[in-house]
């Protein structure tokens, strides 16, 4: 793992689920050098209830995590990966600077109906699809990769297209 600091920013519109939960589990999992954070264009100003829970139920620490604008960033991100889906209609932001992008949309399990198991599901699901990506992410040679950002996005957008 290079040295160097390197920010991930997962980035969505409410800023309230799929991006706090990528976030989380990437700090979770990521190395000494390597942070997450999340932001959204419109964010709601509170972390869904489920999204919260669930991570707890994995271990998953969210002290200090909060709904936030990404006009508020501390820093410009090196990667930005939007983590939208296409239910709903769902529009991505455009987050705009010198960065890498890369696209991994999950459709939102805070807009699923249903019963309380099915709701369950689709949390667990978007929580395994989201920890699938980060852990391929982290297997990349990144020492390399991170000098190399045409490299770079095409790996980052071939994980972008694993499997849901």
């Amino acid at each position: 793992m290079p040295e160097a600091s390197h920010t991930i920013l997962f980035l969505c519109t409410g800023n309230s689920c799929r991006s706090v939960i990528s976030e989380a589990t990437f700090n979770h999992l990521a190395p000494a050098g390597m942070r997450a954070i999340s932001a959204g264009s419109q964010p709601t100003g509170k972390l869904h209830p489920r999204a919260v829970s669930l991570l707890a139920s994995k271990g998953i620490s969210t002290e200090g995590y909060f709904s936030k604008s990404w006009n508020d960033l501390p820093m410009t991100p090196d990667i930005v990966v939007t983590v939208c889906g296409s239910a709903a209609g769902e529009t991505c932001p455009a987050y705009l600077g010198a960065v890498t992008r890369t696209h991994w949309g999950v459709d939102d399990p805070g807009h699923v109906v249903g019963t309380e198991e099915e709701i369950s599901i689709a949390f667990e699901r978007t929580y395994d699809i989201i920890r699938a990506r980060i852990e391929a992410f982290l297997a990349l040679p990144l020492d390399r990769l991170m000098h190399d950002q045409p490299a770079l996005k095409a790996e980052l957008d071939k994980i972008g297209h694993l499997p849901n």
